[in-house]
C-alpha cells in the first residue's frame, strides 16, 4: 500500500505493454469523471476509427451512441480496443490527442519508462511501458479511484450492446485475496497482466510481462504474489 517494491526482475525494461495501456485509459477517463467534465451516463458517438479497430473488440458501429459507463465496463473488463478509442476521442478529440494526455499523466504518475501512442495498446512501434510502470498505474487507479477499482474484478457486466466477460476470471476465481485483474495479449508481447491481491492490511500488485500461456502467467502471477506476502 505504501509503494514499495518488494522484487523486480528487468522491471525497467521496455516492452509492448498491450491491454495493460487500458489503465492508464481508464485513469484518465476517471479523472475526467471526477472533475465533472464527463459522465457516466453521457452518449458517444463511435466513429469509423474507433468501430474498425481490430478486435478484442465489442462490436460498435460507425454513428451509434452508446453510454460512457458502457465503454467503461468493456475496455475494463473485457479489454475492447473500439471500446478504448471510443472514450479516447470522446475525451480529447482524436487518439493523438488523448495520447499527448496518457504521457503527461504517465509522467505526472511516475511512469518514467512509458511512452504511448494509442489507447488500447495494439502493437505501434514505439507504443512502449514497463512492469514497474504498469505496477504504478493499478496502484494510482487503487489510491485515487477506490470508487470505480472493483471494476477489475467485476467476472460479468451490462455493456449496453451485450454481456462482457473478463478475461481474468481464472485468476479472480483461483488466487485468494485477488480484488483486479487486467490482461494484455498480441502475438509481439505475449501475456501481461497486471493483478492486485489484499490479504488482511496488506496489498500485493503483481505484473508480469511475456508470458508463454496464460497458464504460465497464472502460475507466476501467484507465484510472486505469494512471493510479495511472504516479505511482509
Amino acid at each position: 500500500k505504501n509503494g514499495e517494491v518488494l522484487h523486480c526482475e528487468e522491471c525497467d525494461t521496455k516492452l509492448h505493454p498491450a491491454g495493460l495501456t487500458k489503465l492508464v485509459t481508464l485513469y484518465i477517463v476517471f479523472s475526467k469523471i471526477e472533475n465533472g467534465e464527463i459522465s457516466l451516463d453521457e452518449k458517444v458517438e463511435v466513429s469509423r476509427k474507433a468501430s474498425a479497430e481490430l478486435p478484442a473488440k465489442l462490436g460498435l458501429m460507425p454513428g451509434q451512441k452508446i453510454r460512457v459507463r458502457y465503454l467503461i465496463r468493456s475496455t475494463g473488463i473485457m479489454g475492447s480496443n473500439d471500446t478504448s478509442t471510443a472514450l479516447a476521442e470522446h475525451v480529447s478529440g482524436s487518439e493523438a490527442e488523448f495520447s499527448k494526455l496518457m504521457n503527461l499523466t504517465a509522467k505526472k504518475l511516475g511512469m518514467e519508462n512509458s511512452f504511448f501512442l494509442n489507447a488500447h495498446g495494439l502493437i505501434q512501434s514505439g507504443h512502449l511501458s514497463t512492469a514497474r510502470d504498469m505496477a504504478i498505474a493499478l496502484r494510482a487507479l487503487y489510491v485515487d479511484f477506490p470508487d470505480y477499482f472493483h471494476l477489475f474484478s467485476r467476472r460479468t457486466a451490462d455493456a449496453g450492446i451485450k454481456k462482457v466477460n473478463h478475461n481474468g476470471t481464472r485468476f479472480l476465481a483461483n488466487y485468494r485475496g485477488a480484488d483486479a485483474f487486467k490482461h494484455g495479449y498480441t502475438r509481439a508481447s505475449g501475456y501481461n497482466a497486471a493483478a492486485s491481491a489484499e490479504r488482511g492490511n496488506n496489498r500485493i500488485i503483481t505484473v508480469v510481462f511475456g508470458g508463454k500461456s496464460i497458464a504460465t502467467r497464472n502460475r507466476q502471477m501467484a507465484k510472486l504474489s505469494d512471493m510479495g506476502f511472504k516479505k511482509l
